[in-house]
């Protein structure tokens, strides 16, 4: 289980771009983090992997708290998917950006072709394999882009923005992969079409706190939304 108790961010120029978070979210569940922009949501996940420092609060992941001599261990167990393919593709070939984390970490080359492979074949991008992804479509450089994370078997998965750049039917092949996936997930989106079709919980964000927490039906809560930024 991920636990956040009153996470707060700040940066330098004190913008509380984080004001007091705190939520609970058990194996297996995907949950919707909505706000609009501004709201804290990329400033959050940043959070959660360790990229950003706390400026109060705590995280946890299955009773290990987040410090400086546990960020590489916190790394292991949750994958962020940025919101820019770009970010997280970088080599020439897309084998080499899904086996570079394994590569990173030491692993034998025979274990990581197969975990290459396996990861591929799960997303359904095999045929990617030997492909630049400066020759990609947006699409595919999105399953790309998740490739390289869930390549590591993280326990939880997190996405920011991954509509962004999609076309409806890359929208649409996005969808039916983060269905199709076991693992804990938090994707950070404004597109409330798109949370109610990946996950069965919405927390909104609203000036960096938590304004609602709780089923999809807050979404067809018009006031809560506009509220919010989303409408």
């Amino acid at each position: 289980m991920l636990k956040l108790n009153g996470v707060t961010v700040v940066y330098p120029d004190n913008t509380k771009a984080v004001d007091c978070v705190g939520l609970s979210v058990g194996e297996g569940e995907s949950v919707a983090l909505l706000g609009g922009n501004g709201a804290g949501k990329t400033s959050l996940l940043l959070a959660i992997v360790g990229i950003l420092e706390l400026s109060g609060g705590a995280i946890e992941i299955d009773g290990m708290l987040l410090n400086k001599k546990t960020v590489g261990a916190f790394r292991n167990k949750i994958g962020l998917v940025f919101q820019n393919p770009d970010d997280q593709l970088f080599m020439p070939y897309v084998y080499d950006d899904v086996a570079f984390g394994c590569r990173n970490c030491g692993m034998p080359e025979d274990e990581i072709k197969t975990k290459v492979d396996e990861t591929l074949s799960k997303l359904k991008i095999g045929r990617l394999r030997d492909r630049s992804s400066m020759k990609l479509s947006g699409g595919e450089k999105r399953l790309a882009a998740i490739a390289t994370v869930l390549v590591m078997r993280p326990s939880v998965l997190m996405f920011d923005e991954p509509t962004a750049f999609l076309d409806p039917s890359a929208k649409r092949a996005l969808v039916e992969t983060l269905n199709r996936l076991k693992q804990t997930k938090i994707i950070a989106t404004h597109d409330l079409s798109f949370a109610a079709e990946t996950c069965g919980r919405a927390v909104l964000l609203k000036n960096g706190s938590v304004a609602a927490d709780g089923g999809l039906s807050l979404l067809d809560d018009a006031e809560l939304m506009r509220s919010c930024g989303l409408a």
